[in-house]
């Protein structure tokens, strides 16, 4: 009866705070639980949240429900009786000095599953030093938390007061959170299908079927042809897989527990119900029917070849799209935009037309092979088409070069200052608005009288890219015209000095409705879009609050530190401020000559280079979300 007793009471008590709006102490975890809701980004996949405010004029603490109250703003004017308009609150609350301020606004965070505990600003919030750490330590004493609390680090103010050591309270970075997330969605969604398990090793000569939910043991190079797609490593979240994901619109996700996880080995080989969401996941055994898929419509390539010189891309071509691709035509833009606009672009750009790469093709080694490979009836059969696109590309490569071509080439880069030059795709079937084609060809370095990094040689290495496995098969998926596909190449100096490379999306992909660009950033010249196994590149998001327009209202929200750089900042505020001007600047631009909405988003890559710290912006293409 007692113990009945107890029960009901620990019932009671629960029942009483859940519907509770706040309260000024944390005793426990059930109290937290009470309180818990999403934090306003999902830039992490594995934190609960609890907002709390500190009253300054009235010296009270108040964690509250944040599930039912999601803004600091909505809690003071709603229980707290604060009368001014968001921006006044804005500018007072996240201020550097105290003068100001009615309140101190904070979130404490959990990263489920595990023992640590977060206290996290703003990035926003510009609370002095003496500030945080008093608010810190009232957060430590009022809560359950003690000793294992720890201080967020999420903007380089913060990264610099660290740095000169000025911290009295414990502080982590994002390595921190980093080390303990074993799920991330990578693109949202649901679907139904045939849950099987492939080793990366294994689709070189499998090709799982199309109604399939596959487990891998690692990342693609290729993405297979199925309803979905569980990886045991996290992305990055700018990677080739997560764009060509999107693009496929099929739900993946990374959990790097896939292995220990019973559960799902017993729905191997069942049908089951994929569900993936920004902090979970639901899998489950179905009799729901495996939706057919409808054939997208046929989309017919325009190939122009009666454009037979090079292109100089320092003025924009007329409907260049047509006979050099996009790649090269969006360069020409960007030239354009740099003469207004303070930013760089690679050096002595040039366009090889589609006309080259028509008149290689169709020579008696290599043509016979191509024709043969789209007449194939059994599309299904992998190890036949991977050996035929085989022979095809060593067919392009043998074949000799129209030495007019390199003749042109050399002609053009006689007064160049540099003697490396980068080869890169511009076909007509990438940078789309509908099909990005990210990552599927090749770019290849040639070096100005190399006797093996040979001009011809990184063009036909370019070409024959054309016939990859991933680009084949994802033209295939998408129903673009394999008999009309043609092979441009942009070609402009090499940057075999590069101290910083990235791609910045001019949307804050992690929080709907609110300003930003997301960056990712990694040292040197190592991927951002294909990283190599356990490198984390440095991540945030950059945005002016208030719509600020100088330096001062300009803020950065951090996600990931590279670990490729003692987990420190690649870039300094100035650059990234400068970053977020000149890509806000580009889409718009873009979008007039691309006469689109301007609102849409783009993929800008960048690099930093030499020892002036030079921002390059060498492509920029539609953000298909």
């Amino acid at each position: 009866m007692k113990k009945y007793i107890y029960s009901l009471f620990f019932f009671l008590a629960l029942t009483s705070l859940s519907a509770q709006r706040f309260s000024a102490s944390l005793p426990n975890y059930e109290a937290y639980k009470a309180f818990r809701g999403k934090p306003l980004s999902d830039k992490f996949s594995n934190i609960e949240s609890v907002k709390v405010i500190y009253d300054l004029r009235k010296q009270k603490m108040y964690y509250f429900n944040s599930s039912v109250i999601p803004l600091h703003y909505d809690f003071v004017v709603n229980y707290l009786g604060y009368s001014q308009d968001l921006e006044v609150f804005n500018n007072e609350n996240y201020s550097d000095t105290e003068k100001n301020r009615d309140f101190l606004l904070g979130n404490l965070n959990h990263i489920k599953g595990t023992d640590k505990w977060i206290f996290e600003l703003a990035a926003s919030d510009h609370m002095p030093l003496p500030l945080i750490e008093r608010f810190f330590g009232m957060v430590k004493n009022s809560t359950f938390i003690g000793e294992k609390l720890k201080f967020y680090l999420n903007n380089p103010e913060m990264m610099e007061w660290l740095q000169q050591q000025k911290f009295k309270i414990p502080c982590v970075k994002s390595d921190y959170i980093f080390g303990e997330i074993k799920y991330q969605e990578v693109v949202r969604g649901s679907n139904i299908g045939i849950l099987k398990k492939y080793k990366i090793k294994e689709l070189e000569t499998v090709k799982p079927n199309s109604d399939e939910i596959i487990i891998l043991d690692g990342t693609p190079d290729i993405l297979p042809n199925v309803r979905g797609i569980i990886v045991n490593e996290l992305q990055t979240p700018l990677s080739h897989l997560v764009l060509l994901g999107k693009n496929r619109k099929i739900p993946i996700m990374a959990y790097t527990d896939i292995e220990k996880d019973n559960n799902i080995k017993k729905l191997l080989s069942k049908k089951v119900e994929l569900k993936i969401e920004v902090d979970t996941f639901f899998i489950k055994e179905t009799t729901k029917k495996i939706p057919v898929k409808s054939a997208g419509k046929k989309k017919n390539l325009i190939i122009d070849n009666s454009v037979t010189e090079l292109v100089n891309l320092s003025e924009i071509p007329k409907k260049g799209v047509n006979y050099i691709g996009s790649k090269a035509q969006n360069m020409a833009y960007l030239i354009a935009i740099s003469k207004e606009i303070p930013f760089k672009v690679p050096e002595n750009a040039h366009a090889i037309p589609f006309y080259f790469y028509t008149k290689h093709i169709q020579k008696a080694s290599i043509s016979p092979l191509i024709a043969e490979l789209l007449a194939f009836p059994q599309k299904d059969s992998a190890v036949w088409i991977n050996k035929q696109l085989k022979k095809i590309r060593d067919a392009i490569k043998k074949e000799h070069i129209d030495p007019e071509l390199i003749s042109k080439l050399n002609i053009a880069f006689k007064d160049a200052k540099f003697k490396n030059f980068r080869f890169r795709s511009s076909t007509n079937a990438e940078d789309l608005d509908d099909f990005n084609g990210a990552g599927l060809y090749d770019s290849k370095t040639g070096i100005i009288g190399d006797s093996i990094k040979t001009f011809e040689k990184a063009i036909k290495q370019v070409w024959a890219s054309v016939w990859n496995e991933a680009s084949y098969n994802e033209r295939e998926l998408f129903g673009i015209d394999q008999q009309n596909i043609a092979m441009g190449v942009l070609v402009h100096r090499s940057f075999p000095d590069e101290l910083a490379n990235g791609v910045i999306i001019t949307k804050n992909i992690f929080r709907e409705n609110f300003p930003g660009i997301t960056v990712n950033v990694q040292k040197g010249e190592n991927s951002v879009v294909k990283p190599e196994k356990g490198e984390i590149c440095e991540q945030f998001v950059a945005y002016h609050f208030n719509d600020g327009k100088d330096e001062t209202d300009f803020d950065i929200d951090y996600t990931s530190n590279s670990n490729l750089n003692n987990n420190e900042p690649l870039l300094t505020r100035k650059e990234m401020s400068n970053l977020y001007d000149v890509s806000k600047k580009i889409e718009t631009k873009m979008y007039r000559y691309w006469r689109k909405n301007q609102f849409h988003p783009v993929d800008i890559e960048f690099k930093i280079v030499g020892e002036k710290r030079d921002l390059y912006i060498k492509q920029v293409r539609p953000f298909n979300d």
